[in-house]
């Protein structure tokens, strides 16, 4: 593998009280996230298949023309540190240098955001919920070859107004 891997990682926009759908603030969260990503040359856009990242991705790939959106069964919501098999399959599918250099879109859940960090800083497993992201933070992640990896950011908010930031955070991030 000879190319530089960027991983965008985003947690899916704010989702309505029974996580069907998106509420109408994680709507307008995923369109911004949609505009802001606009410029990236992606890939490939991978989903969770749960109801609240499958919205998120479709407005977001809206302003992606063209790039391809499937749905991943290893970025569902569970606990990362339960489910050692899938954990191990999702880092397997989307970490590492690829064979050119490629940009990729992940639209998942906090957990998955965490485990995804928490592997690329070589942390003890246990540090994975110390990690928390907001909806549609982004987190970019580059894999370089011969095995080099670095977090570039964690939990960018930038995209969004002050009344849209850290829902899905602790109530005292709140601001």
């Amino acid at each position: 593998m000879s190319g530089v891997r960027h991983l965008w990682i985003a947690r899916h926009a704010e989702a309505n009280s029974d996580e069907s759908g998106l509420s109408a603030a994680g709507e307008e969260q995923a369109r911004l996230l949609g505009e802001r990503l606009s410029a990236v040359p992606f890939a490939a856009i991978g989903h969770s298949p749960l109801p609240r990242a499958v919205r998120t991705a479709a407005i977001v790939a809206e302003h992606l023309p063209g790039v391809p959106v499937q749905a991943a069964d290893e970025l569902d919501d569970r606990f990362p540190a339960d489910d050692p098999v899938a954990s191990a399959a999702m880092i397997a599918r989307f970490t590492g240098p690829a064979e050119v250099e490629r940009h990729e879109l992940v639209i998942t859940h906090a957990f998955q955001v965490a485990w995804f960090v928490r592997d690329a800083l070589e942390t003890p497993e246990s540090r994975w919920r110390d990690v928390i992201p907001a909806n549609t933070g982004l987190t970019v992640i580059r894999y370089f070859p011969r095995g080099r990896t670095r977090v570039i950011v964690f939990n960018d908010l930038s995209h969004l107004p002050p009344a849209l930031r850290w829902t899905g955070s602790p109530p005292e991030l709140r601001l």
